[in-house]
């Protein structure tokens, strides 16, 4: 192996291990910051570290291209030690420095964060300065070649007019109501564990959970049943207490966003008692005949019946925001590629809680893209991607 390679293995394997001596630290700043509860952090940082230590696996997407020099995000709010793993490890892998800064949400994340990697010059995290601000920053520094930005549509559309500034430029953008489908010979037992914790994971604040379940109607009274006998799970609570999954949604637009979601409901029955005051909010579990197709975050999880399987596949298709799709049993011919072609991400009969951080990752549409510059011309990708691979030129 290149000694350059083994020497850059050899940082993230520090790095892994700063962070797993920090674990206790960035769970209690996560619950102050965002009301993230213990449990979701710590495997957070679990998962970070595992990621960081075995970023070896990785080496053949880097071997013989050249780094771009500066990598730069903005981390969104959630999964911050994910961030730092997934794209930061990806980026110093192969070769480059990695700038990223932080959301005003989270200033006591950032200030462990900074105390993480503080101790390696090729991180260079810039604590204390807003969203915005960063990002502006970044555009102006010719040294930023590659920018990682998440959030709402606007934010992408902004961005995307500043896209010359870069090599490339990254968007995961809104993820939507991300669609399970139950069809008709779908393994109970199995989905329905996978359906209720996916939709509530962590309040339902990240881009990858669930937020809808299309259910063959044949199954649909024992799947229901099986949901609700699930539900006494999902507790909203202190952010210390293990059995918490929601704790406080402290994030004011996320709030917003669950406001206009419930708004937008159309002859929803719901199934289980919630909380609405403040930030303590949810669960919320409703049926409902349409799921509106709007920007969400949040423990909401819709339920509706369709009559096949084939209902199931086109309402699915038909979303505005194909970020991801999963589903259980076995769908209709052709529906696999279709959904192949749609989503950038697609689980087919998934048995993760949490999203396994080598998984390809991406959205299409307005759920994420990639504008690369090549040559003065703008050229637009989407679909689910390997950091490492993206983050090297050849």
């Amino acid at each position: 192996m290149d000694p350059e390679i083994e020497t850059r293995l050899q940082l993230l394997q520090e790095v892994a291990g700063r962070l797993a001596r920090r674990r206790e630290d960035l769970m209690a700043a996560a619950a102050n910051d965002i009301g993230a509860p213990y449990r979701v952090t710590g495997i957070e940082v679990d998962l970070a570290v595992e990621h960081l230590r075995t970023m070896a696996v990785e080496v053949p997407h880097i071997e013989g291209k050249a780094p771009y020099g500066t990598v730069a995000a903005i981390f969104p709010y959630d999964a911050a030690p994910v961030m730092l793993a997934r794209v930061g490890g990806a980026a110093i892998l192969g070769g480059n420095r990695f700038r990223f800064g932080f959301s005003s949400q989270t200033p006591e994340t950032a200030r462990v964060m900074d105390e993480v990697v503080a101790p390696f010059p090729e991180f260079e995290p810039v604590v204390g300065m807003g969203n915005r601000s960063f990002g502006e920053q970044c555009v102006k520094d010719p040294r930023v070649r590659v920018l990682f930005i998440s959030g709402g549509g606007a934010v992408g559309e902004v961005y995307a007019g500043q896209a010359r500034a870069f090599d490339k430029l990254f968007f995961a953008g809104p993820s939507g109501l991300p669609p399970v489908i139950l069809f008709q010979d779908a393994p109970l037992e199995q989905a329905v564990p996978f359906v209720v914790k996916r939709a509530f994971l962590n309040g339902g604040q990240y881009c990858t959970t669930l937020k809808r379940a299309y259910i063959h109607r044949e199954i649909y009274e024992e799947a229901v049943k099986l949901i609700l006998a699930q539900m006494p799970e999902i507790r909203v609570g202190d952010p210390q207490d293990p059995l918490t999954w929601i704790g406080p949604i402290k994030v004011e637009r996320t709030r917003a966003l669950l406001d206009r979601a419930l708004a937008a409901l159309d002859g929803a029955n719901f199934l289980v008692p919630f909380q609405r005051e403040g930030e303590w909010q949810g669960p919320f579990l409703v049926e409902t005949p349409k799921p509106p197709d709007v920007e969400l975050f949040g423990p909401f999880l819709a339920l509706t019946p369709v009559e096949s399987d084939g209902e199931a596949v086109t309402r699915v298709l038909g979303s505005r925001y194909p970020f991801l799709v999963s589903w259980f049993g076995t769908p209709p011919p052709g529906a696999k590629e279709a959904f192949t072609e749609t989503f950038g991400m697609v689980y087919d009969n998934p048995d993760f809680l949490f999203t396994p951080l080598r998984l390809p990752f991406g959205g299409r549409g307005e759920s994420g893209w990639i504008l690369e510059n090549t040559n003065g011309e703008l050229i637009k990708r989407d679909g689910a991607f390997i950091y490492s691979a993206e983050l090297v030129i050849g």
